[in-house]
């Protein structure tokens, strides 16, 4: 029976961490990028009801949970200004490599550094309003533990500091 409990131990606290550090360094927990990703309709792609794993800013005009909605970033004075600044907060976060840089369009993917999960964050200047929309979702699971919410907000602080 020890030697059961010995093995199952091994397994679980060496064997199992080992395997999971391998197979996300290895690609296999970054999940595919999105082919529908962009502006559709006027929105970004919606939240999935049943998922926690996305906010969007906007949320509000799709079917969504209370958890899923964030509020965009206010800015005054020059949209495109914003966005630049914007752009270079992004640009120096940890794990992010911006994919796509448009006028009005930014798409970036945030990575965590030991187990590879990738993040698919997307941000729309909205001129007419005085905002830039916001949307951040993990890939895998269907749940983010907060950490879109988190670092959707960080950018904020950063952006508003």
């Amino acid at each position: 029976m020890a030697k059961t409990l010995g093995i199952i131990a091994f397994v679980l606290l060496i064997v199992l961490p080992v395997a999971l550090v391998v197979a996300g360094q290895l690609g296999f927990l970054s999940g595919t990028r999105p082919n529908d990703l962009g502006l559709k309709n006027g929105l970004l792609k919606p939240p999935v009801k049943t998922s926690w794993n996305v906010v969007s800013s906007y949320a509000d005009r799709q079917p969504h949970t209370d958890y899923h909605v964030i509020a965009p970033l206010r800015y005054s004075g020059d949209g495109k200004a914003a966005f630049a600044r914007l752009e270079a907060i992004v640009r120096g976060m940890d794990g992010a490599t911006v994919i796509t840089r448009q006028p009005d369009y930014l798409y970036a993917e945030f990575q965590t550094k030991l187990l590879k999960f990738t993040d698919d964050v997307e941000f729309v200047l909205d001129e007419p309003a005085g905002v830039i929309q916001m949307r951040s979702a993990s890939r895998l699971g269907r749940k983010d533990f907060g950490v879109n919410r988190k670092r959707l907000e960080a950018i904020r602080a950063k952006f508003n500091g």
